[in-house]
């Protein structure tokens, strides 16, 4: 069984546990948010789906990413623009995003975890979660550059 296949069985566990009644839609979008690995935004995950379930709007997506949002499957990233980008809930990790394309891309740094112990030890907050994000340009939007500079 491959790895998305086992996140995928797991998720739609989770939600018969929650008592959240799995549609067709609602395992499309669910695999769909496994398997890409690129942060969709609802508009991507209708614009993929939609020759599949031409009777889905966009409405649709968006109210089953707040579902899941809800039960803890997902992450809402935003970023200050205008449209969120969605996470499929696998394990900690950070973001590293383009500034060109927006592209964002996953890696971990277990060197990180014990720093909300730190912060609420000098500060005594009580500390919920952290984020980070780093910004750069990624390798096809550097070639690119790269291709343009040399006209």
């Amino acid at each position: 069984m491959a790895v998305s296949e086992q996140q995928l069985n797991k998720a739609l566990e989770t939600l018969k546990q929650s008592g959240v009644r799995i549609t067709p839609q609602r395992h499309a979008i669910l695999e769909y948010l496994i398997e890409s690995m690129s942060h969709p935004t609802a508009d991507e995950i209708y614009k993929a789906l939609e020759g599949k379930f031409p009777n889905m709007s966009v409405a649709t997506v968006y109210n089953n990413l707040r579902v899941f949002k809800e039960i803890g499957l997902v992450k809402e990233l935003t970023y200050g623009d205008a449209s969120s980008r969605f996470d499929f809930v696998t394990s900690n990790h950070y973001h590293i995003i383009c500034e060109d394309c927006g592209k964002i891309v996953d890696f971990h740094y277990p060197g990180l975890d014990e720093v909300e112990q730190l912060a609420a030890h000098v500060t005594g907050f009580k500390v919920s979660h952290h984020r980070m994000e780093i910004y750069g340009t990624c390798p096809e939007c550097m070639k690119k550059h790269s291709y343009l500079e040399a006209k």
